[in-house]
Formats: structure tokens, sequence, C-alpha cells
């Protein structure tokens, strides 16, 4: 069964800080386009800001679907699922905006992050106000061991300068998949 919060506190807190993954769903406006869902992770790359804010490390990849979405309409849920210990399913349900690695406002959020790791790639903070707060039993959801995180992402991105990376956002960011227009910067 459902229950509903009126804020992120105490036990749900410390759940949603103890998963190493989550998921980020965001679609468009009307009937057409393609709904997002991401997986996200790494340590250090989420925070909560507040008993109904929460903001994560955006790093570069082949998509930007999420900032589409949300420049055109800000809806997103975020969903933490427990893939150890007692069976547990947070979601997150608000509106966010993306404030991109080229604005002012970036470098004043990054310190809100407890321990980011490199922070080179990053194009930027999704910043979300939480809107509603739930839990659900999640007794379907397997139990999964964590073994650590992959250095990948942020391997690849040590290759490249600050203007390699605007012009991967140039290039390879700039419309979604919809055809959206995106990371013109």
């Amino acid at each position: 069964m459902v229950k509903v919060h009126e804020r992120i506190d105490g036990r749900l807190r410390e759940f949603i800080e103890a998963q190493p993954m989550f998921f980020v769903a965001t679609a468009p406006n009307g009937p057409g386009g393609h709904v997002n869902v991401s997986p996200k992770g790494m340590a250090g790359t989420f925070a909560v800001l507040g008993e109904l804010r929460v903001a994560y490390l955006d790093y570069h990849g082949s998509g930007a679907e999420t900032t589409a979405h949300l420049d055109e309409n800000g809806r997103i849920t975020l969903m933490f699922c427990a893939f150890q210990g007692p069976p547990n399913i947070v979601r997150l349900h608000g509106h966010g905006r993306t404030v991109p690695v080229t604005a002012p406002e970036f470098a004043e959020l990054l310190p809100l992050f407890e321990t980011p790791p490199d922070t080179h790639g990053v194009r930027s903070v999704i910043d979300v106000t939480v809107e509603r707060v739930s839990d659900s039993c999640g007794y379907a959801v397997p139990l999964m061991t964590y073994d650590g995180d992959r250095d990948l992402l942020v391997r690849s991105h040590e290759r490249r300068s600050d203007d390699d990376l605007a012009e991967y956002r140039r290039k390879k960011n700039a419309v979604s998949i919809d055809g959206r227009p995106i990371f013109n910067a």
C-alpha cells in the first residue's frame, strides 16, 4: 500500500541517501513524444537539499531528454528501490530545472553535494522541488548485490577539455530524440 509523506526526513532521507542507484522519469507535453526513464548513480552525485528539495549531478551522455522535458514542462519523478535489506520503493514527484555548467548558479550548487566525485564531466545540476513523497512495499523488487560504482564515465571525460565538452553539447546534445532544442552552449 502506498503511503504519502509530508516531507523527506528521518528514515526516508536515510533510505534515499543510502541507495547507490535511482531512476529519473520525465515526459514531454501532449500525447506525442517519448517518455524517458534513466538510471542514475555514482557516489556523491545525489543530494537531499531540504525537506522538499533534491538535486543530482547530470553528466554528459548520449542524450539529454531530461533537460528537454524539464525545459518544456518541468515534470519529473525520481524513484529509489531497495535492492538489499527490507523491501521499499520511494518516489519523489515534483518539478525540476536544469542548471547548466555555463550558468553562474552552477558553481553555487556544487558545494551542496557532500562528496562529489570528479565533476569535470558534469554538464548540469538537476534541481528538483518535490511536491509528493511516497513509499510502497517493493515486494517484487529483486535482491541484488552492489559491487561498486563504475568509473568509465568519469574516465571518458578526463580526456576532454572544457572546450571539448562544450562542443560535445553542441553536437550531440543539441536536440532531444523528439527534436526539442537543448544545450545550445
